[in-house]
């Protein structure tokens, strides 16, 4: 007798939690504990790293591989692309030609860490280089008529775009016709019809089978980067210089794979564990400085990247100058490094202040407007800054469990961008909007998604969005969950065990952080600190204390629940992560979710 798969809600909920403090629904990531028992023996680790392992969906076959990542396991053929010969023999061309190489990058970490590595790349085999990033508010994404066109007069003969161009139908057209040879490097979702180009490169158009479409856009200029090297050493021109060392650019790569929240799985995963490795030496001398003014101070980890040293990146092209990010990476220049790395620290802190104002009314609009709807929750209003409205975005997602999209609007046209949920793929709706006439363009990929649109198709485009994305979730039977790895006592939680499931790393999209649940703990010296954290001390029913936070808690019933002293004992969800507050070294909670016991 057959029948359908079973799913998590077929499951109990773990600890009994249907609904928590955040309204989840608590689900065991692992539901056959003899498969972590048997890679835990088959690797000779821990229980509990052979737990995080299967619940991750590892196998006995590829857990030595995923423990330990290497790009001789994972780097295919780069010719496995679809375009990438073409693209090499235009360049290897220009190369040999001594033609100006222009390199079209967008304002984010993936497109400044894509400029970079090809502008290092490019000074590494004396190629004549330049970078230009489009300023997100005067020329928002993607390539534009009047810039390649003055790319055109000021001598380029090639451009490459990096991280967009996939759907610069026009602009592309515009410089084809003026003369202009240009390579689409882009792992954005495609149409069926592809832009005027030598070259499209994009693991994501729909004739290409290489089975890369998770890569980051970096991920897919190092592919390229690599063909290309090879194709400059055929040709000859490496008997008078030195070929470059690739692998000394795989910090920039790992930098771009965390930020742009692609999966950390295959190739991505071996492109983050080697490329923080070569992050740790500090080679990068944008980076490093970038490193100081953040105060990393050890070796840095994808949650370093991901929160440390990307949103300063981002805050040059979301509220400062766009190009900042792309020349900090690309310097050598110690002075010019450290001065570009302050501009860029106070950029991020600006772009807090004005992120906090932005979300803070559009919650108020949302919560105004009777909440959220069925397939998403959206908002929009003059005077937002464009330069927030992603991370605002990300926000919304969070506290809905919904797909998000945020619109600033000025002169009757609207910038938007929006962030998805697993299961429901935001870039395709909007590509979808934009062939329904509704958008002026937009695109994206699964988890994130930009538009421009007229302010009069904001109820149509809203209506659409609503009812397809509605559809996705009913599909996929979408409920917001929290997944954990299993039960630990607060006295079990030091530093040994940190470091035996460090080996499950690097975490991210695709391979999370373990997670796990306190039951029954007590909650003490509870108290708000910044502007909406709760921090506190936890204390379970084996014994022993551990220090916790919380972060944005005062945003949902999390936080008062942890603020009520002397309540009854709750049940915890939450990361472990080191505390390094002066000099020492402790483990510490983060608090992510609570429930009633019996909830």
């Amino acid at each position: 007798m057959s029948g359908a798969a079973p799913t998590s809600a077929d499951r109990p909920p773990f600890l009994g939690v249907e609904r928590s403090f955040t309204d989840k629904r608590w689900e065991e990531r692992l539901t056959d504990a003899r498969a972590g028992l048997a890679l835990a023996q088959h690797l000779g680790r821990p229980e509990i790293v052979g737990r995080v392992l299967a619940g991750r969906g590892v196998s006995l076959e590829g857990a030595e591989a995923f423990i330990n990542p290497t790009l001789r396991h994972y780097l295919p053929d780069p010719r496995a692309l679809k375009d990438v010969d073409k693209a090499v023999a235009r360049l290897v061309a220009a190369i040999r030609n001594g033609e100006t190489i222009a390199i079209f990058g967008d304002y984010d970490v993936d497109g400044a860490t894509s400029a970079a590595l090809l502008r290092r790349f490019g000074r590494a085999v004396g190629a004549d280089v330049r970078v230009y990033i489009p300023d997100r508010i005067r020329e928002g994404y993607g390539p534009n008529e009047a810039a390649l066109l003055k790319l055109r007069r000021e001598g380029a003969a090639v451009v490459i775009t990096v991280d967009c161009g996939i759907t610069a139908f026009e602009p592309l057209a515009k410089a084809a016709a003026a003369g202009l040879d240009v390579v689409v490097v882009d792992h954005h979702t495609a149409e069926p019809t592809l832009p005027e180009a030598v070259a499209v490169v994009n693991p994501n158009r729909l004739d290409d089978t290489s089975d890369q479409g998770r890569l980051a856009a970096v991920g897919v200029a190092f592919l390229l980067v690599v063909a290309l090297n090879r194709g400059l050493r055929e040709a000859g021109w490496y008997r008078d210089r030195q070929e470059p060392d690739l692998l000394q650019w795989l910090d920039l790569v790992a930098l771009g794979t965390v930020c742009d929240v692609v999966p950390l799985t295959g190739l991505n995963r071996a492109f983050t564990a080697q490329g923080l490795k070569v992050m740790a030496r500090r080679g990068n001398t944008g980076l490093a400085a970038l490193g100081d003014v953040a105060g990393l101070d050890e070796a840095p980890d994808s949650y370093h990247a991901g929160f440390l040293l990307g949103p300063r990146v981002n805050a040059g092209g979301r509220v400062g100058e766009a190009s900042l990010g792309a020349q900090l990476l690309s310097s050598d220049d110690p002075v010019e490094s450290a001065e570009i790395a302050r501009r860029l620290d106070a950029y991020n802190g600006e772009r807090k202040e004005i992120e906090i104002q932005v979300l803070d009314q559009a919650i108020r609009q949302i919560e105004e407007r009777g909440g959220k709807g069925q397939g998403l929750v959206l908002a929009a209003a003059e005077g937002w800054h464009a330069g927030v409205i992603g991370i605002v975005a990300s926000r919304l997602k969070e506290r809905y469990d919904l797909p998000a999209l945020v619109i600033a609007l000025e002169g009757g046209l609207g910038k938007g961008s929006g962030r998805s949920v697993p299961g429901v793929d935001l870039g395709a709706a909007i590509l979808a909007a934009r062939q329904a006439g509704l958008l002026i363009n937009g695109g994206g990929h699964p988890m994130a998604a930009g538009l421009s649109v007229a302010a009069a198709q904001l109820p149509a485009l809203r209506d659409f969005l609503e009812v397809r994305l509605a559809g996705q979730l009913q599909a996929i039977d979408f409920q917001p969950s929290l997944s954990l790895d299993g039960v630990i006592q607060p006295a079990a939680a030091n530093a040994h065990l940190l470091r035996q499931l460090r080996a499950c790393g690097p975490f991210g999209m695709g391979n999370a952080q373990p997670r796990f649940a306190v039951p029954s703990a007590r909650i003490t010296n509870a108290s708000v600190v910044g502007q909406n954290h709760v921090r506190c001390s936890v204390t379970g029913t084996g014994g022993g204390r551990l220090k916790a936070i919380a972060f944005r808690a005062m945003d949902s019933d999390l936080g008062p629940a942890l603020l009520r002293r002397g309540a009854l004992p709750l049940h915890l969800a939450g990361k472990l992560q080191w505390d390094r507050w002066a000099g020492a070294e402790a483990v510490q909670m983060i608090i992510d979710d609570a429930a009633p016991l019996n909830s």
